[in-house]
């Protein structure tokens, strides 16, 4: 997929930068419908291309940070080597020098949130609270609310399961499956609709 074929899932003024991270090489990206477990994923390729899947439901600026964080896997496999973990040590330089490089793409509310995140990049997008609270504001004007919202005894449904809350343990929530009595942890921001 050419660069332009992408344009109509990106915010405006990043191809610039696409382009010069892109340089010569060989990627293949493919638009996925949405996935709940990855907004996005990297695979170098047995012929020695690249793969870069992203889901097409993303927003144009959280789909321009998927994309930066995948290119991010590439580019630091190419300049340290394929022994390197992948989240590791270079990854979150390769990944925090191309979000300050293209800082400019980001709207002014959204600019302080990516610069906090780019001193320390997360592997997982919904490790950070505030990228999570800033790219879901306008998809969840409903009933749902983030299980760290909730007080401990509170039910909850969750995929149309229902849940209470056990105990929180450090930063995440023991929760029991009312129908199985399974236990089971959610990460603090989870959408959950809370049962009155």
């Amino acid at each position: 997929m050419s660069i332009s074929l992408l344009e109509k899932y990106l915010p405006n003024y990043c191809l610039p930068y696409l382009k010069e991270w892109f340089a010569n090489y060989a990627i293949h990206i493919k638009i996925t419908r949405g996935r709940n477990s990855k907004l996005g994923d990297y695979r170098k390729m047995p012929d020695q291309s690249h793969q870069i899947t992203l889901n097409s439901t993303l927003q144009p600026q959280l789909f321009f940070f998927v994309l930066t964080h995948e290119l991010a896997h590439l580019l630091a496999f190419d300049n340290f080597g394929n022994r390197i973990s992948p989240h590791g040590v270079e990854w979150k330089s390769t990944f925090s020098k191309m979000l300050s490089e293209s800082i400019s793409v980001y709207d002014e509310d959204l600019k302080p949130i990516i610069l906090k995140f780019l001193k320390s990049p997360k592997a997982n997008f919904m490790a950070s609270p505030d990228l999570v609270r800033y790219f879901h504001i306008e998809d969840y004007e409903d009933e749902s609310s983030y299980i760290e919202d909730l007080e401990i005894k509170d039910q909850f449904t969750y995929r149309k399961q229902t849940y209470i809350i056990e105990e929180k343990r450090k930063k995440n929530y023991l929760c029991t499956q009312l129908k199985t009595d399974k236990k089971y942890i959610f990460k603090p921001l989870a959408r959950v609709e809370k049962i009155n």
